[in-house]
């Protein structure tokens, strides 16, 4: 008979990210899914239901009807997508989220959570299609292999390198911005003021001095592509990595409602730090809160055969994240030749569908105006605007703060504004014959009650901007550029 292996003494590195480390991370992300399933769960119904502007139900019928299955379409929802059940989905993830909160299997929860938030947003298709709908599912899918009570130096390296990606690549596409904004600085001037959902210190911010908003301007691109080369140098740099980034964070996260999106920024963060930062962080809280150290879990013994598998999966990891990270940048940022092109065609047909590992290029440009369309009703008194809750409509009425919810229909309607002459959106055809048909299923949009049976709809769009200093009665000034023609109600 032969002898078994040896064990290897398995023990943290001291000062490294690792347990604490660990265990912070995926209490925030935990956090995070929480909040965007309640954000998800009161606007499903008006997004994909039965009633909604994108009903989930005829989506996959048509879908299946042109031969498309589970590889092109990832989403439990294939099995049937009823109201009740994109409901109870919404409610098992958070349940999922929850226990990953309070520390229940946080892995294996975090996991089917993500599983769960893609089957979402695969039917919800354009509403959740943001960025950082991208990052929550590529953090959640990291997040299943990354263990809480053991050192995983590789893992703890590739969400530096997903952290690495967020902010580089997002200072590449300004770079290469087509309208040179950030590099000749003028890109801030408008950014405020413009930014999709803007909240009230925008306007304060707005009103900065010029040379302010250059060097903002310049200074992002800094941020953006040198300072993120320090993720991977020494713990001094990596430190002045976690303030910089977080002191950019907090400018975004005052200024703008960008749903859950710095939160996960902010989340990513703490792997900038060790797990003695994190015990000393626990210490000065003023609440009892007992960091995981490094001896609540001793070294122990791991046969070689699980280091070897663990190894082997590591090696596996590491290589479809990065190799699949540089395709993606390169088809982003690269004009490459044709021939390749054509040749990884097929590879990205296979893996962007799961939306796991992914390309970011935030804010590439800043759009120099504000395009608004506004919703109007035709009733027996005449036209009458409504307004949405979260977009800009009385000039008087001062932008709201509500992050970290994302009002997806207002965020979108901010890319329908900026490209209206192109054509008109399916949702936003929907939209409008609900405000026709079905004025109930679409209420929750909307500020004040709609009228039961108008006569007729239409969008009129305007050009805002904010009010100058002295005229501090009203947040914005408006101007109408364009109207579209009335659309008959049954």
């Amino acid at each position: 008979m032969s002898e078994p292996l040896p064990a290897v003494r398995e023990r943290p590195p001291a000062g490294s990210s690792g347990a604490a480390v660990a265990r912070l991370y995926h209490r925030l992300l935990a956090a995070i899914f929480l909040i965007a399933w309640a954000s998800l769960a009161v606007q499903v119904d008006v997004l994909i239901g039965s009633r909604g502007l994108l009903p989930a139900a005829s989506f996959l019928a048509e879908a299946g009807a042109q031969g498309l299955g589970l590889m092109q379409l990832p989403t439990i929802f294939w099995l049937g997508a009823p109201d009740w059940a994109l409901h109870a989905g919404i409610w098992v993830g958070a349940a999922f989220s929850a226990a990953a909160l309070f520390g229940i299997r946080p892995r294996l929860c975090t996991g089917l959570a993500t599983a769960l938030y893609l089957s979402h947003a695969t039917v919800c298709r354009t509403f959740l299609s943001f960025q950082w709908d991208n990052l929550l599912l590529e953090c959640g899918t990291l997040a299943v292999f990354l263990p809480t009570d053991r050192p995983a130096r590789w893992i703890h390296v590739l969400f530096r390198l997903l952290l690495f990606k967020l902010y580089w690549e997002s200072g590449v596409a300004k770079w290469q911005s087509y309208l040179g904004d950030w590099q000749d600085g003028s890109a801030m001037t408008f950014y405020y003021e413009t930014a999709p959902l803007p909240a009230w210190p925008a306007w304060y911010a707005h009103h900065l001095p010029h040379w302010w908003h250059q060097f903002e301007s310049w200074a992002v691109l800094v941020i953006e592509l040198v300072l993120p080369f320090f993720i991977f140098g020494p713990r001094v740099l990596t430190l002045v990595c976690f303030w910089v980034f977080g002191a950019f964070q907090l400018v975004n996260l005052v200024t703008s409602n960008y749903g859950f999106f710095v939160y996960l920024a902010l989340a990513l963060h703490v792997f900038l730090l060790t797990d003695r930062d994190i015990e000393r962080l626990a210490a000065r809280l003023p609440w009892r809160w007992r960091a995981p150290r490094a001896r609540d879990h001793p070294p122990r013994s791991v046969p070689r055969w699980e280091r070897a598998v663990r190894i082997a999966g590591v090696v596996l990891v590491t290589t479809l994240a990065a190799g699949v990270s540089a395709l993606g940048a390169i088809a982003a940022f690269v004009a490459a030749p044709p021939a390749w092109q054509r040749a990884v065609a097929p590879l990205q047909d296979v893996y962007e569908p799961w939306r796991l590992i992914n390309t970011y290029h935030l804010f590439g440009h800043i759009t120099p105006e504000r395009i608004e369309p506004e919703f109007q009703v035709e009733t027996p008194d005449g036209w009458r605007a409504v307004d949405l809750r979260h977009k800009p409509g009385d000039v008087r009425r001062a932008p709201d703060v509500v992050a970290p919810h994302q009002p997806r229909v207002d965020f979108q309607l901010w890319f329908y504004g900026l490209s209206f002459q192109r054509g008109m959106p399916v949702y936003v055809s929907a939209l409008l014959e609900r405000l026709c048909d079905d004025p109930a299923a679409v209420q929750p949009l909307f500020v004040s009650p709609l009228p039961a049976k108008p006569s007729a709809v239409r969008i009129a769009f305007w050009r805002y901007r904010f009010s100058p200093p002295e005229e501090r009665e009203a947040w914005w000034t408006r101007e109408q550029v364009a109207l579209t023609q009335p659309l008959s109600c049954p």
